[in-house]
């Protein structure tokens, strides 16, 4: 091994018996050495002692790497390989031959490049091959400079005679120590598969696998990619050594798309070697991707379900043990896969239900064969004025008594009938009050062969209030709003104060519109597009709160709370680009012109009530929260975007979106910056191509723009205005770097760009 010193001084001849009596002490010493380390170490001590020189090296051939390598102890032990072809133990481990070198400078062999990086000048070599009792190489011994005078023949047979000594001990515990790695890796593979196998949420699960595959190949990075067949995209929730992220790609592109679409594995040696590799990422990132392995992951019949990629084995290039003991691992963890996204579909399907049932204005009370109450949702609990634990597994008998005794009746007959009963403007009393109800009770069956009645299902529609406020209602606001906010009561009118997500849109260039249309034209294009979007924030549960001329804004979180109305604000931003494109396109059809639009999305405190004079009043909301998302509206013709969303938003998204950062901007009237995402879900190949590499440029462009470094920060902006001319924000950014490079703002600017408009 490497760097042996303090040789004592060398015997210009060492005798029969000497050498007798230091092959006993090799043999015996290697009989109880620590392992392969240790007997290399031995032989290396004994024979740079023995022959008397400055270091020595006894290196091992690796055939699954064709390389020679030795073992360097230390408070930090490592490996150092050479090629099994390289340099003088290169040459004499393929020639089966010893060599002396007298002067290793003018021996063409000699690579002098190790003693440039280290310092050290090497003189002469002695260099042994080192042979099973078979007479099979199995590597070799390299002894540097001697210590008093020239390496001899003698020298030479010395160290074959020591070589030959430990041969049967070097090849046992080489033996040994294959088994020992070989039995510990399958206990780490048994042990990680059934970690993961317990684990369900898809999440944790991918981050698990990659963790232990990066762990089990000795690489730099893992990521493993699902397929995802209703986009026909390879995602992934996190890349390690990426930051906590979701990465997307198309199924057939780059070597991740290659694999999957084949089913056959990728194992790249030198990656930029490889016409398949896109260097691309690595030039944005600073990583530097030397080796790829690649293989597909497939399920139980067979398809495949996505791709693992890993990148840089440590130490060399992936072999075909690592290709095979990966294989392997997939083929253990796809199952796991499979369940966790089923999991995850069954959790979606159940919190769906769940959504549906606690979103309902009415109550809905769930009976037992045996009459006992099984569930109860939000709006039962209210009307019925109890708490959970009064009502849940109580007879209803006991529950429903006195004058709501009639309700039990109906439910018996219903069980007993088997057919659904519904009574209108029904008595229902509850703490001493009389509610006017709307009641259904419908029986529940099991849905197999036998379609038994599992028992029964009570519907409670409160009218009550419905019935003193909804004529008024009913003058302002749409009948699916007044049923919400009734549900609520009436505190709701008088003024609250609520966090919700505010959505204003505009349409682009109106004034030119109504000049080129005539009142007649605009007032049917304006119906025409106005039910198109207000149809796509009912179906989000938003409520429409008022038509600003040519401008919508609408409110999602004040009549109704979801959990996620950040989410439905969104949804129905992209979903009202995508109607506007058909919209568009029809009108093309027809010979008339396109109309464009911006949207502002902000969440925030505001306070929502009805507000006006005696005469007129509109149930509405107010705020600084409201004027931001106006004030973002206005930017997107600024950024040349669609949909602007403010980070009071972004960070309260449940729900995964393709977006960029595109500023931190200080909005007119304002001293506090805010971060401002665009939104692109709604663009396709032709109206945003080259999506990804855009916005990875992007996004490298913005740091180095924040970094006052405007020079790199130009090239990347350039680099995805390349890959989309169109790119409005890109070339914005450019403009500003090249304003900037002439007006330096000076070492405490914190990247905030003021908006001078509203």
């Amino acid at each position: 091994m490497p760097d042996g010193r303090g040789a004592p001084a060398p015997r210009r001849k060492i005798s029969a018996a000497k050498l007798s009596e230091t092959l006993l002490d090799v043999s015996n010493k290697l009989a109880v050495s620590d392992g392969l380390g240790g007997a290399l170490k031995i032989m290396r001590d004994i024979c740079t002692s023995l022959i008397g020189c400055e270091r020595g090296s006894v290196f091992l051939h690796d055939p699954a790497t064709n390389e020679l390598y030795a073992r360097i102890e230390g408070r930090f032990a490592r490996e150092i390989r050479i090629l099994d072809s390289a340099g003088v133990a290169g040459d004499v481990f393929t020639r089966n031959e010893g060599a002396v070198v007298p002067d290793a400078y003018a021996d063409k062999r000699f690579d002098a490049s190790t003693d440039k990086q280290t310092g050290y000048r090497t003189r002469t070599i002695l260099c042994a091959p080192l042979r099973t009792k078979k007479g099979k190489v199995i590597g070799v011994a390299q002894l540097l400079n001697k210590i008093d005078g020239q390496f001899t023949p003698d020298d030479l047979a010395i160290v074959e005679a020591v070589i030959a000594q430990s041969a049967i001990s070097l090849t046992h515990l080489s033996t040994i120590e294959v088994i020992e790695k070989s039995r510990k890796q399958e206990l780490d593979f048994l042990s990680v598969v059934s970690e993961i196998s317990s684990e369900l949420q898809l999440g944790p699960l991918l981050q698990k696998i990659m963790a232990a595959i990066t762990r089990m190949l000795d690489a730099e990075r893992c990521t493993l990619f699902i397929n995802d067949p209703k986009t026909n995209e390879l995602y992934s929730f996190v890349g390690q050594g990426l930051g906590s992220s979701t990465i997307r790609l198309p199924n057939h592109m780059g070597i991740a798309g290659a694999v999957f679409t084949s089913g056959q594995t990728i194992n790249i040696p030198y990656a930029y070697a490889d016409l398949r590799f896109n260097p691309a990422f690595d030039k944005r990132s600073g990583f530097f991707t030397r080796s790829i392995l690649c293989v597909p992951v497939s399920n139980k019949a067979g398809a495949v379900i996505g791709v693992t990629q890993v990148l840089n084995k440590r130490g060399g290039s992936f072999n075909d043990n690592d290709e095979a003991r990966l294989k392997a691992f997939t083929s253990q963890i796809s199952i796991g896969i499979e369940n966790a996204k089923l999991f995850d579909d069954v959790q979606a399907i159940k919190n769906y239900n769940e959504s549906i049932l606690e979103s309902m204005s009415n109550g809905v009370i769930t009976l037992s064969g045996d009459g006992k109450i099984v569930t109860c949702n939000a709006a039962g609990l209210k009307i019925l004025q109890v708490a959970q634990k009064d009502i849940i597994d109580k007879p209803a008998a006991d529950f429903f008594a006195g004058d709501n005794a009639w309700l039990i009746e109906k439910v018996t007959t219903v069980q007993e009938s088997g057919e659904d009963e519904v009574l209108m403007d029904a008595p229902l009393h509850v703490a001493g009050e009389r509610l006017s109800a709307n009641v259904s009770v419908l029986p529940l069956r099991s849905g197999g062969g036998d379609d038994k009645i599992l028992g029964s299902m009570v519907m409670i529609e409160d009218i009550s209030s419905e019935k003193r406020m909804k004529a008024t209602m009913a003058r302002y606001m749409d009948p699916t709003l007044a049923d919400q906010l009734l549900a609520s009561g009436t505190e709701v009118l008088g003024g609250q104060s609520v966090e919700a997500t505010v959505l204003f849109s505009d349409v682009r260039s109106f004034t030119t519109l109504s000049e080129e249309l005539g009142p007649q034209g605009i007032i049917s294009l304006l119906n025409e597009y106005f039910t198109l979007m207000v149809d796509c924030i009912t179906d989000q549960g938003g409520m429409l709160d008022k038509f600003i001329g040519d401008a919508i804004m609408a409110v999602f979180g004040t009549a109704k709370k979801h959990e996620d109305d950040e989410d439905r604000a969104l949804r129905t931003a992209v979903s009202m680009m995508r109607e506007l494109h058909g919209f568009n396109a029809r009108r093309i059809a027809d010979g008339k012109r396109p109309i464009d639009i911006g949207i502002g999305l902000n969440t925030d405190t505001v306070v929502s009530g009805n507000i006006g004079s005696p005469k007129r009043q509109d149930y509405t909301v107010i705020g600084d929260g409201v004027n931001l998302a106006a004030r973002l509206e206005s930017a997107c013709k600024e950024y040349g975007a669609h949909i602007l969303v403010s980070e009071n938003t972004v960070r309260k998204l449940k729900s995964t979106y393709r977006s960029r950062e595109v500023d931190r901007v200080v909005v007119k009237g304002k001293t506090k910056p805010v971060a401002i995402y665009e939104v692109v879900d709604y663009h396709t190949d032709e109206t945003f191509p080259n999506m990804m590499g855009v916005l990875q440029a992007f996004q490298y462009g913005l740091k180095s723009y924040r970094d006052t470094q405007f020079d790199q920060a130009i090239k990347a902006f350039g680099e995805g205005l390349a890959l989309n001319p169109n790119d409005l924000a890109t070339k914005l950014y450019i403009d500003r770097c090249n304003y900037l490079k002439e007006h330096h703002p000076g070492d405490n600017w914190d990247g905030v760009w003021v908006m001078k408009t509203k």
